[in-house]
């Protein structure tokens, strides 16, 4: 083939497709910066509805890579370029990829829940999956949570909404249940004005609701009161500690007893 009949073949082949070619070039640029605008677009408006920042990267990323894949086949069908196979094999692939992750997938469908829901947030002190810590970072497929004690463990979302969820922070107030037992020698009106003075004298215990002290309980060994106060969620373990201690002093300084579990052994002497 000579340069002339070269030639004319570019000349028939752009005559032919090259107005497709350029239509699908255009289609490519034009669509990618339409993609980036829809996605920025969509940013905003996860913003100003305060969605978590985890889910609106995830989800802006997720719908940028459809359009782009919208805007790439609209291409190709420009140019004449066959993508029915294109498309089978891509479909072919998200299923199998589908199956194969079928866990993670879970996860992820739980983590979206969480973070739309947000029945927990960062900062809540929080018991799921039978598990009890901080919430550090609720992710896509995985719930982060520091315990009391420091330690790290990772919830899978799936555990997280397959069962119950106790957050002990999503209300400003909590109500600290405590049981005192006294001696059945002792003056019960004695110790319920010992334990209501504590109570009263201590700022942390609120007003409103009112403090609830009631004798719950003959039991075997002890007479045992109920103590209810109600204080701000941040003030639960000062509270529920500092009432035990100041409790015992003021019974030992008192002299209202504490009594243990005992058992009286009656000795009889056959003549």
């Amino acid at each position: 083939m000579n340069i002339e009949n070269i030639i004319l073949y570019l000349k028939d082949f752009l005559t032919i497709y090259g107005l497709k070619i350029v239509g699908a070039i255009a289609i490519l640029m034009i669509g990618m910066w339409v993609a980036k605008v829809i996605t920025r677009g969509i940013v905003k408006v996860f913003n100003r509805k305060d969605f978590d920042p985890t889910l609106t990267k995830f989800l802006s990323s997720i719908i940028k890579t459809l359009l782009y894949l919208v805007v790439i086949i609209a291409a190709l069908n420009q140019a004449e370029i066959e993508t029915t196979s294109l498309v089978a094999i891509i479909g072919a692939a998200g299923l199998a990829i589908g199956f194969a992750l079928q866990g993670s997938l879970g996860n992820f469908a739980s983590g979206v829940m969480l973070i739309i829901f947000r029945p927990i947030k960062v900062g809540d002190f929080v018991e799921v999956a039978g598990v009890m810590g901080s919430v550090e970072e609720v992710g896509i497929f995985t719930t982060t949570l520091t315990t009391p004690d420091n330690k790290v463990i990772f919830v899978p979302n799936s555990g997280v909404t397959g069962g119950n969820i106790t957050n002990f922070s999503m209300k400003d107030t909590r109500r600290v249940d405590m049981v005192f037992g006294i001696g059945y020698s002792d003056d019960i009106d004695k110790a319920k004005n010992i334990i209501k003075n504590i109570l009263e004298n201590d700022s942390r215990v609120l007003k409103d609701p009112a403090t609830q002290i009631a004798v719950s309980e003959l039991a075997d060994s002890s007479v045992n009161f109920t103590v209810r106060p109600w204080v701000n969620s941040a003030d639960y373990w000062g509270v529920y500690f500092d009432t035990h201690e100041a409790v015992k002093k003021k019974f030992d300084e008192m002299g209202v007893s504490i009594p243990f579990p005992q058992t009286d052994v009656h000795l009889f002497q056959n003549n």
